[in-house]
């Protein structure tokens, strides 16, 4: 399927996980593989809900910028609420992204035994509706990211409801972003090339162009899939988890052309996490001879998460 270096990320849909769970799994990870990510329509969250929030996102970051920095945690490390324009930086990269974002986390109950682990959400006073908008986009993300975690599953031999544990009440966020418009003469761009911390990504506004991978031939492939559908790419804890089975394709979110510069660019990544006490200990079935175990000492997700933090900016030392 995949016979070239600049071959397309193949369109899949998640219907099909329901009618033909195996083939689906297998088509999935065959993408993933190949190419770190794959292109998924049908993935049951409501187009009507989408376009809801869309529009809450342009509302919310055309607020003026005292507002908008009024929500903004010094010394929360990004974790919920607002960060401001210029403030992340791609691991190992010489110039902060060109963009500003706000960050929804899962609402626990009062006393959850991750209440230490993960901060309670900041919501704006306006837009009206944001908060009820939000949550409920939480919920429909979730609820694809087990779906299609469970797909991974099969594809990897294991039991498809093996990652539940691994992600109830997982450390999952939200993300709105914002790229505003780019001067000319910028030295940045929109996001450096990075690889993403979590275990998947479902990442909503892709069709937008911007969005490139990285092949393994060392070519950037730009990702164009159809409108509606969402992208999904592996995270490093995944590839941890894996032994790089599943890798974690490095990308990044390009400059627009020069007609194209005066506009904003929006997208709304879902960062599917575990809990936080869930240990990433390298599956037994992705070690063998020719693939030696990458990571011998095993991590928490929580420990992990800081570390990589730390790396782009978000938290200090």
């Amino acid at each position: 399927m995949f016979d070239t270096p600049t071959a397309e990320v193949p369109p899949l849909s998640l219907a099909d996980e329901a009618a033909d769970p195996v083939a689906f799994a297998a088509a999935l990870g065959e993408s993933f593989e190949r190419f770190g990510f794959a292109v998924v329509s049908d993935h049951g969250v409501p187009a009507a809900l989408i376009a809801r929030a869309w529009a809450m996102t342009e509302a919310f970051f055309a607020l003026p910028e005292d507002t908008k920095r009024s929500y903004f945690s010094a010394g929360g490390g990004g974790a919920r609420g607002y960060t401001p324009f210029k403030t992340e930086i791609a691991k190992g990269a010489t110039h902060v992204d060109l963009k500003e974002f706000w960050h929804v986390g899962r609402e626990l109950a009062k006393g959850h035994r991750f209440e230490a682990q993960m901060a309670p959400n900041i919501w704006p006073d306006q837009p009206e509706g944001f908060r009820e908008t939000f949550i409920e986009l939480f919920a429909a993300l979730d609820l694809a990211g087990d779906r299609l975690l469970s797909a991974i599953a099969r594809h990897l031999g294991l039991a498809p409801d093996w990652f539940d544990h691994a992600v109830k009440d997982g450390n999952s966020v939200l993300r709105l972003l914002h790229y505003p418009p780019v001067p000319a003469d910028a030295a940045e761009v929109r996001a450096g090339a990075h690889e993403d911390i979590n275990l998947i990504t479902l990442l909503l506004g892709a069709e937008e162009a911007g969005l490139q991978l990285l092949t393994k031939e060392g070519a950037w492939l730009p990702i164009k899939p159809p409108t509606g559908a969402m992208v999904v790419n592996v995270g490093d804890m995944l590839q941890r988890l894996t032994n790089h089975v599943l890798p974690s394709t490095t990308h990044r979110v390009v400059n627009p052309a020069p007609e194209r510069r005066g506009h904003s660019r929006y997208s709304m990544p879902f960062f599917l996490h575990p809990a936080p006490d869930f240990l990433i200990e390298t599956l037994p079935s992705t070690i063998t001879a020719e693939r030696p175990n990458r990571y011998p000492t095993p991590i928490s997700a929580h420990d992990y998460l800081h570390e990589r933090l730390v790396e782009i900016g978000l938290v200090k030392k």
